[in-house]
């Protein structure tokens, strides 16, 4: 199985950059909540270890790696909100969010390695995009642990203002349960209504 590494940093810091950001979004999928990005520089001699795709680890393993991560790297997170995925696209959303972190990191990066297939066209920095960086990219998975811990602490925070949708299990995604809900309750203030589902429920004939 695939296991992310530090390669494609050691090549870049042998080139000359010496500030190497991962950077990854979080929250694409949702019916409901912001999108969130992290950008992580990560510190070469002291790397968390057991660093993956957020995906792959448990709730309480992303927390204690989230901590190192703070602790030890140059990091930084931001949002896009709901009325701006609704306006823009979640694409469009999701990269305004990379680019927000990327620019709120203490230090200004001199190199992106991207998770995705697209860079944000509002970057001027040098950058490469990796699919599946989170497996594949040390920094990424960084990147992608940090987004994914604080993303699901507002879905936390959401859900026990509204309840019943379940977003403090289902983080907005489309679980039968958000899907019922939507039917029963309706729709809040933090539901995207450009994604079908809620689109459907809003525009009943």
């Amino acid at each position: 199985m695939e296991q992310p590494d530090f390669k494609f940093e050691t090549s870049l810091h042998t080139r000359g950059y010496t500030r190497v950001a991962g950077v990854d979004e979080v929250g694409r999928g949702p019916l409901a909540g912001p999108v969130t990005a992290a950008a992580v520089i990560l510190n070469p001699d002291h790397i968390p270890e057991g660093l993956n795709d957020s995906k792959k680890l448990s709730a309480k393993r992303r927390e204690i790696m989230a901590e190192e991560i703070i602790e030890h790297s140059d990091w930084a997170v931001a949002h896009a909100s709901v009325q701006e995925i609704d306006e823009l696209n979640i694409l469009r959303a999701a990269h305004l969010a990379m680019e927000r972190a990327i620019y709120a990191l203490e230090n200004r990066p001199d190199y992106l390695l991207i998770d995705g297939n697209l860079i944000p066209r509002g970057l001027q920095l040098p950058s490469s995009a990796i699919v599946k960086g989170d497996t594949k990219s040390l920094s990424i998975s960084a990147a992608s642990i940090i987004a994914k811990v604080e993303r699901d602490r507002i879905m936390v925070d959401l859900g026990q203002q509204f309840p019943g949708y379940g977003w403090e299990k289902n983080a907005g995604y489309p679980t039968q349960q958000h899907r019922d809900a939507l039917r029963e309750i309706g729709v809040t203030p933090h539901h995207r209504c450009s994604f079908k589902p809620v689109h459907n429920i809003l525009y009943q004939e």
